[in-house]
């Protein structure tokens, strides 16, 4: 079973990530979009959404480190176990937190405001209980590793250990085995999410508008007023006979 976990399901999450997007780009690229629903209500999309995007950047930038950079690099440049705990800790917590509270108001403006519902894709509910899963295990497994109650255990000589492994083609899976549950769950329901990227809203995270910067300037020409003061004005539609 930890052969078939997390021996074999990276990849094939990570296949399943890479054709879904290639197949979306290739067949659904009038579909490849957030699906805003900004025109249906602003007032709560202007605090969820900031505080869901900057909060997800910085637990990607935290995971990012945590699971990368070896504790052999850390340990070189004088920052000790302790000190690194702290901080990964710290910034961990406020950005997890901040995304929960943004992707919880995201949630609630999704089911009570009536025209954002009825432009809730069936895609959706999946998404959110799989977004809403792995970032309650993330911090769960934060909460229980700051307190103590996994015990001794370090994830940057386990998870990140295994995780790293993935990249060499060799993957340590037995590390990942021996990891605490928390640490299982969430990262099943971290694969389980890239899987769902290509195939839900969630796409738009490899959209950039990189044609805008080369586009060509958009030039707007004003009206003479003297030409304009000497025309009747039309009228804004017909009869139709």
């Amino acid at each position: 079973m930890d052969l078939i976990l997390w021996g074999a399901m990276p990849y094939v999450a990570v296949v399943m990530l890479v054709a879904g997007l290639v197949w979306r780009a290739r067949y659904d690229k009038f579909g490849w979009t957030t699906h805003s629903t900004q025109v249906h209500e602003s007032r709560l999309l202007r605090i969820g959404s900031p505080l869901f995007h900057f909060g997800m950047a910085f637990v990607v930038l935290g995971h990012v480190v945590g699971l990368l950079i070896p504790k052999g690099w850390t340990d070189a440049v004088g920052v000790s176990d302790h000190t690194y705990h702290l901080l990964a800790v710290t910034t961990g917590t406020v950005a997890g937190v901040a995304a929960a509270v943004g992707i919880g108001i995201l949630v609630h403006r999704r089911f009570t405001v009536p025209a954002v519902r009825r432009a809730t894709l069936r895609s959706d509910h999946l998404m959110y209980t799989v977004l809403l899963g792995a970032m309650f295990l993330g911090l769960l497994a934060t909460a229980l590793n700051s307190t103590g109650a996994m015990g001794d255990y370090n994830y940057r000589d386990g998870v990140s250990l295994w995780f790293r492994s993935l990249f060499t083609l060799q993957p340590d899976y037995a590390l990942m085995g021996q990891a605490p549950l928390a640490f299982q769950l969430h990262v099943l329901f971290g694969f389980a999410l890239f899987t769902l990227i290509p195939y839900s809203r969630l796409v738009h995270m490899f959209s950039a508008p990189v044609k805008y910067l080369f586009r060509p300037y958009v030039v707007y020409r004003s009206r003479d007023p003297r030409q304009l003061a000497h025309r009747e004005p039309k009228r804004g539609w017909e009869r139709v006979s």
